[in-house]
């Protein structure tokens, strides 16, 4: 049993929101009961303390879309690559990444990552993967490493025709593969979703092909109108808009998540919301590409649910809570939109999208809830209550405010160190998975 104290308390759960001297109880992998410090020590004496330190406890973070297999980027450029629009970004970087990266690199990938989310107290990430170079086995691999540091994931792979036949096929067979698998061992750690990268990379033979091998076994987890040639590619081939395309295909429905959805109209906004589907936006990656601004307080004052990932442009999803308040409002010019909508993503959105793949609730701390706790080191100088939690959240905390992460009631990073992780023995072999990936794309050594 952990006990988890000395810090104000943020519970996200309505009926008990915030204990300003609070603890948290775990037994095992689920929280056993929150409350004020003072009766909570007294009743669970013999239990392990952690220490907060003065700091904020608070749920664990869930990133509800994610790349791994661009964990090996960070620093990286690559000779002759100067992109001038969003298909050259994708064309020079992220698809070259792909198609040199090996099963070791997809390994060493998921290191990066995941080491990563721990340190900014992300416990659940959805991951979108795509590694064209070895395609069989590459979501067992992700599905190991994040087995053995701990974290909690939803895993798909990215299928696409942009390789040919044969590579859209294993994508297809690598997805049925991982959910049967997952569907057996009905996990509340590791879970499946059916991947798909953007319309415009996938013909219909192949969308009838991923319907056929998902078999109503999991939900879709696709790119949609990122960038225009999505909307372009849908109306001149297809003869219609790509989410009708999608609804053609038996593709939408309450467990598919649409990835950024920036180029949609009102008309697709109403079949999103009569399907149920959910959608998830990206607001630093969307930014970067300078592929637009996504019509999130459109679709949310539809009733869709639109959660909130990184697209793997950082890891630290307090971030990604600042940039969205700021693309909005930019995009409105209104400086008085979008704090409901970008808090209700995040800490409302994300929670059910997570409902949909795991068991145990997440994303609150309450009796019965998964037992994935952070510890944020946080001494407001300001006045801090319930009243004003999201405000601090917003413009005070960032991800490297993370003291100490627990998910799934086990201990993986205390007082700003890994708990049975060598990080040093890991960053070392990623380190030389990353020459071999960097000297392949740019044909010299590292």
């Amino acid at each position: 049993m952990i006990l988890i104290g000395n810090g104000r308390v943020i519970t996200r759960d309505s009926n008990h929101p915030y204990f300003e001297k609070g603890a948290v109880a775990i037994d095992g992998e689920v929280i056993l009961e929150v409350g004020e410090e003072s009766e909570l020590k007294g009743k669970y004496a013999n239990a392990e303390y952690v220490d907060a330190r003065g700091g904020v406890i608070m749920p664990g973070l869930i990133n509800a879309h994610t790349h791994i297999y661009s964990g090996l980027a960070r620093g990286l450029a690559i000779d002759g690559n100067n992109p001038t629009n969003f298909l050259e970004i994708l064309e020079g970087m992220w698809w070259n990444i792909d198609r040199h990266l090996t099963i070791d690199g997809t390994k060493a990938s998921a290191y990066a990552t995941v080491l990563d989310c721990i340190r900014d107290g992300v416990t659940t990430i959805f991951d979108h993967h795509a590694s064209f170079c070895e395609i069989p086995g590459s979501l067992f691999a992700i599905k190991d490493l994040c087995e053995e540091l701990g974290m909690r994931a939803c895993l798909c792979y990215e299928v696409s025709d942009r390789d040919g036949e044969a590579k859209a096929l294993e994508s297809v067979k690598e997805n049925g593969d991982f959910a049967r698998w997952a569907a057996k061992q009905d996990s509340d750690m590791i879970a499946a979703m059916f991947g798909g990268h953007a319309l415009f990379t996938i013909s219909d033979k192949t969308f009838e092909n991923m319907v056929k091998e998902n078999d109503g076994l999991t939900g879709f987890h696709i790119h949609v109108a990122e960038g225009m040639n999505d909307v372009y590619d849908s109306l001149r081939n297809y003869g219609c808009r790509p989410v009708s395309r999608l609804l053609n295909h038996g593709i939408l429905g309450d467990k598919t998540m649409l990835g950024h959805c920036i180029h949609i109209n009102p008309a697709e906004m109403d079949i999103i919301k009569e399907t149920g589907t959910m959608v998830v936006n990206n607001p630093e990656s969307n930014m970067g590409n300078a592929v637009g601004c996504s019509p999130v307080l459109q679709m949310m004052a539809k009733g869709i649910t639109v959660g909130m990932g990184t697209d793997a442009y950082t890891h630290d999803m307090l971030e990604s809570l600042k940039v969205f308040l700021i693309i909005q409002r930019h995009n409105a010019c209104h400086p008085n939109v979008a704090w409901m909508e970008d808090v209700t993503m995040l800490f409302e959105n994300n929670p059910k999208i997570a409902d949909k793949y795991f068991k145990k609730p997440l994303g609150v701390l309450k009796e019965g809830a998964a037992a994935d706790v952070i510890v944020m080191d946080y001494k407001p100088f300001t006045p801090f209550s319930n009243e004003n939690i999201d405000g601090h959240m917003i413009f005070g905390m960032m991800g490297k405010n993370c003291r100490t992460t627990i998910i799934n009631g086990k201990i993986l990073y205390k007082d700003r160190e890994f708990v049975g992780i060598d990080e040093e023995k890991i960053n070392a072999w990623t380190l030389e998975q990353s020459k071999k990936l960097w000297g392949e794309l740019n044909n010299r050594s590292y």
